[in-house]
């Protein structure tokens, strides 16, 4: 027990290493093929690229979104300018002189009296 007080002994460290702890593996892993600094470089300019790559997929996919809005507002646009030759239209239609010269007002008859509600 008295070895876990004097964790600051230098001794201690390299001691700790080599004991057996609970729940530890005892087998240490090797790797059987190591990879030098170009292949790091190699791997690490893979990987940039493919983030790359991902990041082009994304800026695409907005501007193909773009561009459907700009036809989508182009349409809107000519809608409403039809709207409003429509509005005019009916309008002109509508107007005044028109129905007092139609043959439906000159048809009709003026009446014999007319009252007015009063409050």
């Amino acid at each position: 027990m008295s070895h876990y007080y004097r964790a600051s002994a230098p001794n201690f460290s390299s001691r700790q290493d080599r004991m057996w702890r609970r729940n530890q593996n005892t087998a240490k892993f090797a790797p059987s093929v190591n990879l030098g600094p170009i292949s790091h470089t190699i791997l690490i300019a893979l990987m940039v690229a493919v983030l790359g790559l991902i990041y082009l997929t994304q800026v695409v996919k907005t501007g193909a979104y773009g561009y459907d809005i700009n036809s989508l507002d182009e349409k809107l646009a000519t809608l409403q300018s039809k709207k409003k030759d429509l509005v005019n239209e009916n309008a002109r239609l509508q107007a005044l002189s028109n129905v007092a010269e139609s043959s439906v007002a000159k048809a009709m008859k003026s009446p014999a009296a007319t009252e007015y509600a009063q409050n």
